[in-house]
């Protein structure tokens, strides 16, 4: 009898994550999935759809505001959450370096953005953003000679605007990870290396990258997701639910429209479909950065 106890105990104690995961994880999953087949909304009868939630967004009765939104956010998938890696990761390495002082302190100041309120950015970010001469960015671009820019007027202006925010906000949380990740590559393959005659850019070429590769899969998978359910900055800076993104729909997101979709429109199972269309980008995306890595992972051979 003691015996049995000692063996049921260690389940009792992890007992209540598993009853809270599947009350709040696996019970939304689900239901998301089971009214993605339904027209469902605040008011009228439910009515079963079958797959035709999903076929708006494929077939003759194609949504456009759907493929406007996924290209917007492959742009800024690729403009401002990809494009973080090729400055994080050089970055990171100069920071590595034993002749750079204050390390602790760029590691505090280059996280801080990470850790600021998205909502707070997006605002200080209008601010800055001003078309009118008086805003920060346009003075300095009046100074130098130009036109002001319509940075939340002009549709291409408009990404630019979302991917700068994007870069300024993780360009420094990936610089901490991959820092990280460095301090794990013993110093003797770099000194091995140097004795065969490599230069400090073939050090880098040869030893750093493929050692980081694990590191280097983790963070494009993270901006991966965190790219492709980009929605507070956006929403802040083209005007919230109302606006489809402002300008030309030029901020509109995915998960912009099917936030869109569901509260302000109340099409809850057109929503639904529009989220699990997304989680299988998602899982696309991911597995061609897994695959892409496991080429470039020699270490694996």
């Amino acid at each position: 009898m003691k015996l049995n106890s000692m063996k049921i105990t260690p389940y009792l104690y992890i007992l209540p994550f598993f009853i809270l995961f599947l009350i709040f994880g696996v019970y939304p999953i689900g239901y998301s999935a089971y009214i993605s087949f339904f027209k469902w909304g605040n008011t009228g009868a439910v009515q079963f759809m079958g797959l035709r939630n999903y076929s708006r967004f494929f077939g003759a009765e194609r949504d456009p505001l759907f493929w406007i939104s996924l290209k917007n956010t492959l742009i800024l998938l690729v403009t401002g959450s990809l494009l973080q890696h090729l400055i994080s990761l050089p970055l990171a390495i100069f920071l590595n370096r034993q002749f750079v002082r204050g390390r602790d302190f760029f590691k505090t100041v280059y996280f801080l953005p990470y850790i600021t309120s998205a909502v707070s950015v997006a605002i200080i970010f209008q601010q800055l953003y001003n078309p009118t001469g008086s805003g920060p960015l346009n003075f300095i671009v009046n100074n130098l000679g130009f036109e002001p820019i319509q940075w939340l007027r002009d549709p291409v202006a408009i990404k630019a605007s979302i991917s700068i925010i994007l870069n300024w906000r993780f360009i420094g949380y990936y610089t901490i990870i991959y820092m990280a990740g460095l301090q794990g590559i013993p110093p003797e393959l770099y000194e091995a290396a140097r004795i065969d005659g490599a230069s400090e850019f073939s050090q880098h070429l040869r030893v750093t990258v493929p050692l980081m590769i694990p590191i280097i899969f983790f963070s494009v998978s993270m901006s991966l997701i965190f790219g492709m359910q980009l929605f507070a900055e956006p929403y802040m800076l083209c005007g919230d639910y109302r606006q489809f993104g402002g300008v030309q729909n030029s901020g509109l997101t995915t998960t912009l429209l099917f936030m869109t979709l569901g509260f302000r429109m109340a099409r809850f199972g057109r929503a639904a479909a529009v989220s699990w269309l997304m989680f299988f980008v998602i899982l696309i995306l991911t597995f061609t950065n897994k695959y892409i890595s496991d080429r470039l992972d020699y270490t694996k051979e």
